[in-house]
């Protein structure tokens, strides 16, 4: 049995990507440090390495709760002159699935080496369960915590990487959907039906959007969006790998949430194993799987669980990103302002990332603007269609702001 592994090498930012970084793959001991080498790679002008397989346990163990663990786990290091090295244990291979590892190397002027060490996937091991709280917020008065008249996507999230009261915990700034990602891989099996990753993923964009809009721990004096303990939030691991699957459903859908009738907040959707811990009112992870067996869709999965009055909205923007999408798919023919956008901001992203190559601004969709679009999609593991449809534009921007930052800084 095997999966897949693609491994992306980055400086301090996505904007930056390391070419020839050399990539080195280790089994994995018991004690997590690093036993024989694998393979050897080096990554091309986009910082990413070729991809490879690796061995696993078969897909069936991921289907139940009575099997052995049902992923490998290696080590990944990644070095490269001018950078820290970084060495990452715990990387999670399942059968018949794209692992991705993106690396983000501080830029060094030694031989400093990082160490990263990912905790086990929720689902096999046990973590503290969430103590449970009200789906539905008491909202402060305008003048408090609440800055905001209805859910919009923040730029990041600032996870406290700990429980909440632990005053010296570190705190990481990440990209929203990058943080949606990395809870979906840490929580559920990328192997699960396509419906149920979907329907999870809708409840931990909805429990985070809460967190979000109800400003929870800022309210309390606290300098941060949520926290990394499954007591209080979700789980959540620094640079650990996501799913190729798990990564284009967030992408596709990370601007919608639960919510219910009457009320202004993303519902606070709280899930459970439904196996170690059971949770009456809450959504059972594997429940959730055995529904999307029988074929449940996820807004099926969701109304199971959280009750027949809900219903999926949209924040009404993203912060951070220059212009909202426009609502239709831009693909060969198209011609305008929109087009015009994607153009540049392809350009701009082409001063960084070499393979995708610059087109002319014209504002018509033609055979060049599609061949690099396409090029933008592979670079960035997204499905190659070519066409700018609702995930690729917001990736493209979210490209495009990090790279023009970069540039400001120099």
């Amino acid at each position: 049995m095997s999966g897949r592994l693609s491994v992306n090498v980055f400086g301090p930012t996505v904007a930056r990507p390391v070419p020839r970084a050399e990539v080195r793959i280790f089994e994995q001991q018991v004690d997590g440090h690093a036993g024989n080498l694998i393979d050897e790679l080096f990554t091309d002008s986009s910082g990413t390495s070729e991809e490879i397989s690796l061995a696993c346990p078969p897909w069936e163990f991921s289907q139940g709760t009575d099997f052995p663990k049902p992923y490998s786990e290696y080590v990944v290091r990644a070095s490269a002159y001018g950078f820290e090295t970084v060495e990452i244990s715990g990387v999670e291979i399942f059968d018949e699935t794209h692992a991705i590892q993106n690396i983000f190397m501080p830029y060094s002027v030694g031989m400093e080496e990082k160490d990263v060490d990912i905790g086990p996937h929720t689902l096999w091991k046990e973590y503290p369960p969430k103590i449970p709280e009200d789906a539905v917020k008491e909202l402060p008065e305008e003048t408090g915590f609440i800055v905001l008249p209805s859910p919009v996507v923040p730029e990041f999230i600032v996870v406290h990487y700990g429980d909440p009261n632990w005053a010296g915990a570190p705190q990481y700034w990440v990209p929203f959907a990058d943080y949606i990602k990395n809870v979906a891989s840490s929580e559920i099996y990328a192997t699960w039906p396509t419906e149920t990753i979907r329907a999870n993923v809708l409840a931990i964009l909805s429990f985070t959007l809460n967190r979000v809009f109800t400003e929870w721990y800022r309210g309390k004096g606290k300098n941060f969006t949520i926290t990394s303990s499954t007591q209080y939030d979700q789980a959540f691991f620094y640079q650990r790998n996501i799913f190729e699957n798990i990564s284009n459903i967030v992408d596709e859908i990370f601007t919608t949430y639960i919510t219910k009738p009457g009320i202004r907040q993303p519902l606070f959707a709280q899930y459970c194993d439904g196996n170690r811990v059971h949770c009456p009112g809450w959504m059972s992870q594997w429940g959730s799987r055995g529904l999307g067996e029988q074929g449940y869709s996820a807004f099926e999965i969701l109304r199971h669980y959280y009750g027949n009055d809900i219903y999926l909205a949209q924040a009404v923007r993203v912060a951070g990103v220059p212009s909202s999408f426009p609502g239709y798919v831009l693909n060969v023919g198209a011609t305008g302002g929109n087009v015009l956008t994607i153009q540049e901001q392809i350009n701009a992203i082409s001063n960084n990332f070499p393979a995708i190559a610059k087109v002319i601004d014209d504002g018509i969709y033609g055979p060049q603007t599609q061949a690099s679009v396409r090029k933008f999609q592979q670079v960035f593991n997204m499905p190659q269609s070519g066409a700018v449809d609702f995930a690729t534009w917001y990736r493209i921007s979210d490209i495009f702001v990090a790279v023009t930052r970069m540039a400001e800084l120099f």
